[in-house]
């Protein structure tokens, strides 16, 4: 049996007629940067995610440079973020002349952890930026709390976590911005980049706006300097049509983490400490929506190396955390200081939770990993 890590083209059929008459409607108008579109895109998702405001942009990545940007984060600022997370996290700071700070991980559900954000505030810091990681969002309240006694921003980094929710409160809704990738893999994804930055705050929706045409409002003059961070129609067209399923979608994801769950602790490897599941987000408020499903072994390579001789998709979120990435070497982390993350980094191992995945195909995954155990593979 084939059981891919992603099923683009089975999510692609069934809703083929409504996604190609999207982009028809497009071709019609000829209007492909930003424009009606774009706009209806941008209130549909701001309704979505409960926030007042949607800008569209390029991709994920310059969702969070922009909402950077919008808050005037450069050189000599320091902006506070998970150890452990895509590289675009931290890319952004950097990429402003801005410092990014480390902090480690919660073990049981890979986000920030609260408790060691105060202690790396500093006179420089101007933003905490949480990840909400896999699909389950942050703890966000302490977060929050330690922000204002700062008077510090918060950028949510939600490109893994559209509709998730804390205490019924929606992924990007909470902080100052809230960033979202339509990236194709991405529960709601594009058919190219694409992204999304939201806010309750009118004046930063504003500044976000400016920012994206190259800093230009009216056109052709410019009071700052932006970029061209613009969504395009076609993208756009693609996520307004996707956007209605996207509840179903992610009902079937939940599912399918149920069934995991459920099917590997039969295996007994949970019991016996050869295996830990992702933290299925159960509190009361709490939305988990299955970007990944991510389990934890210390002998994840080997097993990595035996599932996909079995043709069974998967794959590393991350096998480096950002404190040890060669082009942060020059903050001073080293090995050891954030245990957690460079733990993460070794232990976990994304399987297939796609909503089109079946029965047939959940069951096959769980038994390559118990033969996998069962056999003691090297």
């Amino acid at each position: 049996m084939n059981v891919p890590l992603l099923d683009l083209k089975a999510q692609f059929e069934s809703i083929r007629a409504e996604v190609e008459a999207a982009i028809a409607g497009v071709l019609e108008t000829q209007r492909f940067i930003l424009g009606p579109v774009v706009k209806a895109c941008e209130e549909a998702v701001a309704e979505y995610c409960g926030c007042a405001h949607a800008v569209g942009v390029s991709s994920g990545t310059d969702a969070l440079l922009v909402a950077l940007m919008a808050d005037g984060i450069g050189p000599g600022d320091e902006v506070v973020t998970t150890a452990y997370s895509f590289f675009a996290t931290a890319g952004c700071i950097a990429r402003l002349g801005a410092k990014p700070v480390f902090v480690d991980i919660n073990p049981e559900t890979c986000n920030i952890d609260p408790a060691g954000i105060e202690e790396r505030i500093t006179p420089r810091t101007r933003v905490i930026l949480p990840v909400h990681l896999y699909g389950r969002m942050a703890d966000m309240d302490p977060v929050m709390e330690v922000a204002e006694r700062h008077g510090l921003a918060v950028i949510e980094d939600a490109a893994q976590a559209i509709g998730a929710e804390d205490r019924g409160r929606r992924a990007g809704s909470i902080g100052d911005y809230g960033c979202f990738s339509f990236f194709p893999s991405k529960n709601l994804g594009a058919f190219g980049d694409g992204g999304m930055v939201v806010t309750n705050d009118p004046d930063r929706a504003e500044r976000l706006r400016v920012l994206r045409a190259h800093g230009s409002s009216p056109k052709y003059y410019h009071k700052v300097v932006g970029g061209n961070f613009r969504l395009d129609a076609l993208q756009a067209a693609v996520v307004l049509a996707k956007l209605p399923h996207l509840d179903s979608w992610t009902t079937r994801r939940q599912a399918n983490a149920r069934r995991y769950d459920r099917l590997f602790r039969d295996t007994g490897l949970v019991r016996d400490g050869l295996l830990v599941l992702p933290d299925a987000g159960d509190a009361p408020g709490v939305r988990h929506v299955y970007n990944q499903y991510v389990i934890r072994t210390p002998r994840r390579e080997a097993l990595r190396a035996f599932l996909r001789e079995r043709a069974v998709g998967c794959e590393v979120y991350y096998p480096l955390p950002l404190h040890l990435q060669e082009c942060f070497a020059g903050l001073g982390y080293r090995a050891d200081d954030l245990p957690g993350s460079e733990r993460a980094a070794n232990e976990t191992l994304a399987l297939p939770v796609y909503p089109e995945l079946t029965d047939e195909q959940a069951t096959y995954v769980v038994a390559c990993v118990g033969e996998f155990h069962s056999r003691r593979v090297p």
